[in-house]
């Protein structure tokens, strides 16, 4: 009997656990606009933190751009070089090796 009461105890504190997470103001938890809202208004910023805060997050968000243009351009990049091993019946390494071959001729 006190094992359930016990293991009840457990099962009630994580669920008390999750939902205090579901409804915390935690940026860590914050998925959308308003929530993003409610956690910076939470900080309670002068106007010239917010600037830098902005200028921060701007900054973060071009450089993630960057990345994923990077990321894409290499992704295609792979892919041209696939469809030219496929097209020549000859491996990915052998493409490579050629385009190496042509770039120091």
């Amino acid at each position: 009997m006190n094992n359930n009461i016990e293991l009840e105890s457990a099962i009630a504190a994580l669920d008390q656990y999750g939902y205090d997470k579901k409804h915390s103001s935690d940026l860590e938890q914050a998925r959308n606009k308003t929530q993003m809202l409610k956690y910076i208004d939470s900080l309670d910023f002068n106007l010239r933190r917010l600037l830098i805060l902005q200028e921060a997050v701007n900054e973060l968000v071009e450089n993630e751009k960057r990345l994923l243009a990077q990321h894409e351009n290499i992704q295609t990049y792979k892919t041209k070089i696939i469809n030219l091993s496929r097209q020549f019946n000859i491996s990915y390494d052998e493409v490579v090796q050629i385009m190496k071959q042509q770039e120091n001729a």
